[in-house]
């Protein structure tokens, strides 16, 4: 991708990830050759999907296409017609619990559940189609709140964002925030890697800057990429006159379906996000404990990433 340097480090950094992708696929081997053992593989919907991008700089905990654009696979003889699709529709996570429980047989889940927001994909498994299946799945909504630790109380860094075909629009609330999480404590939303550890010493040797801007420096309000030709998302067409209906139309849009889903942050009630306390006891407060001199290890990182701010800025 060109938001990284292209060289040995990065392409090594992609080969292993590439081997992880090879050992689930393994594993997924494994199991539909039990299920067919079994006699089940017929009847058994298989989804194969993750949880979101890869785990490195200016991908992991982001909103970006590589952030947000997720594989799934489907596979379900006896439910879904038709062989080899591809699908264009735009589904996401929360399709998938409706879907299930149409497979189950339960169409009403009440009371014992909150109304669902997603959609059933049988639409979809009873079409022998390919393409656009529905033409009212032509969007998509993402987001972030708080991903990982690392900032001053726990925050998050908020975005919105919405996607279609065509289009990326994001909208990061708190710019003055660092969205990969504060450099004192090592860009705890980004894994540590050979690829991160490039990155960051090659700004503090000072012989590249752009690569760290990309994945680690601080953003403006408004993010607006043409996915079509633009999948790395390295060119903000924000700014561009020629756009601003374009840009406008998909925010007005997106705000929209996030007052339909009673998004606070469209309600100017989003900092009720920042005062959720942080679960995990090991870590949370890792920011404030870091600084007073509590030996903190978060585990992800490696610890040539911490660096202090006034070389960040």
């Amino acid at each position: 991708p060109s938001y990284w340097p292209d060289n040995e480090t990065s392409r090594h950094d992609m080969l292993d990830y590439g081997i992880e992708v090879e050992h689930y696929d393994i594993h997924l081997g494994r199991i539909i050759e039990m299920l067919e053992k079994t006699g089940q593989l017929e009847n058994t919907l298989i989804v194969a999907t993750s949880d979101h991008g890869m785990p490195f700089p200016r991908v992991k905990g982001q909103a970006y296409l590589h952030s947000n654009h997720i594989p799934l696979a489907m596979r379900w003889p006896k439910g879904i017609r038709g062989q080899n699709r591809v699908i264009d529709d735009f589904i996401n996570f929360t399709d998938l619990a409706p879907t299930f429980l149409q497979a189950a047989g339960i169409i009403d889940p009440a009371p014992v559940m909150q109304p669902i927001s997603g959609r059933s994909m049988f639409d979809i498994f009873e079409s022998n189609l390919s393409g656009q299946i529905d033409p009212g799945r032509n969007r998509v909504i993402v987001g972030k709140e708080r991903h990982d630790i690392g900032r001053p109380n726990d925050w998050g860094y908020p975005i919105r964002g919405i996607l279609t075909k065509e289009w990326l629009y994001l909208h990061n609330f708190e710019t003055e925030r660092w969205p990969a999480g504060n450099p004192e404590t090592g860009y705890l939303n980004c894994d540590g890697s050979p690829m991160k550890t490039q990155i960051l010493d090659m700004r503090r040797k000072g012989e590249n800057q752009t690569w760290w801007q990309l994945s680690f420096g601080k953003r403006p309000a408004e993010e607006f990429y043409q996915v079509s030709r633009d999948e790395d998302c390295v060119h903000n067409l924000a700014e561009s006159q020629n756009l601003t209906n374009t840009k406008n139309r998909l925010r007005d849009l997106m705000i929209l379906d996030l007052k339909n889903h009673g998004d606070p942050r469209m309600f100017a009630n989003g900092e009720v996000f920042d005062t959720y306390p942080y679960f995990d006891k090991r870590t949370a407060h890792f920011f404030e404990r870091f600084k007073s001199g509590e030996k903190m290890n978060a585990g992800w990182v490696n610890q040539s990433d911490f660096e202090e701010l006034s070389i960040a800025e």
